[in-house]
């Protein structure tokens, strides 16, 4: 795409106190704008152009081709592919917004206002997008599964209470770790016999947690700026790198959730 003229960037050292944030980012910030001046930002270079785009595309993607991608005639249980189709799109959305309107002429205010509307799309890529996890897992102990799927539920409130709270990086990704240990102790049922679902779909699930969690590491290690400062600035920083396994993260969520939705529709539980 060609890039048209912008304002004059800012270094680390003149950019708003609220997003000096990353200090091996040197140079690129936008300045103080409008909302208008924010949605122009999408069309000359700064050093979250990466950030917008990276998860922009993708939200494009999923948004219109998700849909086609699950298959809702031959689906159960149609709620299920409701609470997937939103845990795939809104961490993309709410990511977005934060990175387009950051800068904007609100301050402070406004920038917690849409870090808040970010984690909360982590949120729910991390409760929804477990749900059909669960109830796939437990499709034989109804009462197990209805127990679990409420339990997940009502402790991920405080989940996003933890992660929108977080006032740092490390704090934040530890606000997820229960729900890890919940996906994972569902991960242990299958391998062990006591769960079901469709026999790939562990596999999938499995990489999608391996994914998300070097995402989250390659963001707190602020790899490979924290290398060489300034030389990341605009492409291939750390933040930039997560976005991408975070969309490689949810297309293995995806693989699996729909692998498991199909699977249910043709299986019986064993008579006791």
């Amino acid at each position: 795409m060609a890039f048209l003229s912008g304002p004059q960037l800012l270094d680390w050292t003149s950019s708003p106190r609220h997003l000096q944030f990353n200090k091996f980012v040197l140079t690129g910030y936008r300045p103080v704008s409008s909302g208008s001046e924010c949605v122009r930002s999408l069309f000359y270079l700064h050093n979250e152009l990466g950030n917008i785009y990276t998860h922009g595309i993708p939200l494009l993607g999923f948004l219109f081709l998700l849909p086609a991608n699950i298959p809702w005639s031959q689906i159960a249980v149609s709620w299920l592919g409701v609470v997937h189709y939103l845990a795939c799109i809104m961490p993309h959305l709410g990511s977005v917004l934060y990175h387009l309107f950051m800068n904007h002429e609100g301050g402070e205010s406004v920038y917690h206002t849409l870090l808040t509307l970010d984690m909360c799309g982590v949120c729910m890529v991390n409760t929804l997008g477990a749900l059909p996890i669960i109830y796939c897992t437990l499709i034989c102990y109804p009462s197990t599964r209805s127990m679990a799927l409420f339990s997940y539920t009502a402790l991920s409130s405080y989940a996003i209470y933890c992660a929108i709270t977080a006032h740092s990086n490390i704090t934040r990704l530890c606000s997820f770790a229960w729900q890890a240990f919940f996906r994972f102790f569902c991960f242990f049922l299958r391998w062990v016999g006591l769960g079901s679902g469709h026999p790939s779909s562990l596999h999938c699930y499995l990489i999608m947690d391996a994914v998300a969690l070097l995402g989250g590491m390659i963001n707190i290690a602020r790899i490979p700026e924290r290398w060489k400062p300034g030389k990341f600035d605009y492409w291939f920083n750390s933040h930039q790198i997560m976005h991408i396994l975070v969309v490689v993260s949810i297309l293995y969520l995806h693989w699996g959730v729909v692998a498991d939705l199909l699977w249910i529709t043709g299986y019986s539980c064993p008579l006791e």
